[in-house]
């Protein structure tokens, strides 16, 4: 009798045991389906996201081994003397061969910097905010070559367009030129902010440097603009959207745009040669271009994602790595968002250097090879750009121990 009931409830178990597999099935179908979602099928109030990259070829122990003892030398020519400041990391699939940090977050206090240390990245920050911009035009909010005054109508510049923002072809004059001068512009004692520029460029007459896509001229005003346009197409603030697009998804922990108000006198100061410190100053509020902090493991992250194939349709992601700097014959060269040399040889070498304050970090991605280096000092030192000739250890770039920044 017993095992008739027993059997009576396996029976009636069963189906339900079935239904729920169908159930876990189907959910997991379905959150599948999700991830795979194109940019440009998402839902208008839905923003698009950076995905991590999947799992890579893992590296042998003797590749590993060679390489860090290669890495190794460099540094301690580089940076005798734990003179660094700051912190290295090479890796190669993703995977980090080589890892240091030393020196101090804040002298005065002795808090050492260690891999969870958030360092201001400054002109690195670029390639971050194109990234977002990037991002939503793969999800078809802006169009490369929209005009700036769709977006923002009191733009006095019409002829500018996003492509020329990103790929540093607007004209516009730096704002660090056009407001430390002249009082009736702009009040040093105030700080600056990315809405002021706007409208300080709307309401000052501030002419061009030269007319609107005629030449390369790198210049902070582009990405403060596009800081803005990323705030007018999310309707968030450029710190809201990045944490959504960008830093949340890949687990970026520890990288955030300065909140100045709040968080100004507890980030990391930076520092001169010599170790003086170097206060805040009015510009120092501008975001786009800069005031993002990070670490070099969440931009390990963040090369990574930029890496995926699913990070932007084949057909964009190739513009972003053609050059638009071509009025003058040369190796060097500027896509949207992204520093470039390109040798007669075919080796193509896409990196960022920053330097803001005392500041200077370099972001360098070897496509080749699958490699990723980043330095990141709070206390100015050239060397840090010098992590370049890393890239020999790994592939045929001509660079020569001679090369300069």
């Amino acid at each position: 009798m017993n095992f008739i009931k027993k059997a009576n409830i396996l029976y009636l178990l069963l189906p339900l045991a079935v239904l729920n597999s169908c159930k876990k099935e189907s959910a997991t179908k379905s959150d599948k389906e999700i991830i795979e979602i194109k940019d440009a099928d998402l839902p208008k109030n839905v923003l698009p996201k950076m995905k991590p990259m999947g799992k890579e070829t893992p590296l042998t122990a003797d590749y590993v081994a060679e390489k860090r003892r290669q890495i190794d030398s460099f540094y301690r020519k580089n940076w005798p003397n734990n003179s660094m400041n700051g912190g290295l990391l090479v890796a190669k699939n993703g995977q980090i061969i080589f890892e240091k940090y030393e020196g101090y977050a804040n002298l005065r206090t002795k808090i050492p910097i260690t891999p969870e240390t958030p360092i201001h990245i400054a002109s690195v920050s670029k390639v971050l905010t194109a990234t977002a911009v990037l991002k939503l035009v793969n999800a078809k909010r802006i169009d490369l070559d929209q005009k700036v005054t769709d977006f923002l109508p009191e733009f006095p510049y019409p002829d500018v367009t996003v492509r020329m923002l990103l790929s540093h072809r607007s004209g516009m004059r730096s704002y660090a030129y056009f407001t430390d001068r002249d009082k009736n512009v702009w009040d040093r004692h105030n700080t600056l902010t990315n809405q002021d520029i706007l409208t300080i460029m709307a309401t000052k007459n501030i002419n061009l440097e030269q007319k609107t896509g005629t030449r390369f001229a790198y210049c902070n005003t582009n990405y403060a603009m596009l800081a803005l346009i990323i705030e007018k197409v999310t309707k968030l603030s450029y710190r809201d959207a990045m944490e959504q697009i960008i830093f949340k998804p890949l687990g970026m922990d520890h990288t955030f745009v300065l909140d100045f108000d709040k968080d100004k006198h507890n980030v990391a100061p930076s520092y001169k040669a010599n170790r003086v410190e170097i206060g805040i100053d009015y510009l120092d509020k501008i975001y786009g271009d800069k005031n993002i902090y990070s670490t070099p493991r969440d931009l390990l992250k963040f090369d990574r994602a930029r890496n995926s194939p699913s990070f932007l349709e084949p057909q964009l992601l190739s513009q972003v790595y053609t050059g638009y700097s071509n009025e003058h014959k040369g190796t060097k060269n500027y896509g949207l968002g992204i520093r470039m040399i390109n040798w007669p040889n075919g080796k193509n070498f896409y990196f960022h250097n920053g330097w803001w304050h005392g500041f200077t970090s370099s972001y360098i991605q070897l496509k080749d090879e699958n490699v990723t280096i980043i330095a990141l000092s709070n206390k100015f030192n050239r060397s840090t750009y010098a992590v370049r000739k890393l890239s020999v250890i790994f592939g045929d770039y001509p660079f020569k121990v001679a090369d300069g920044e």
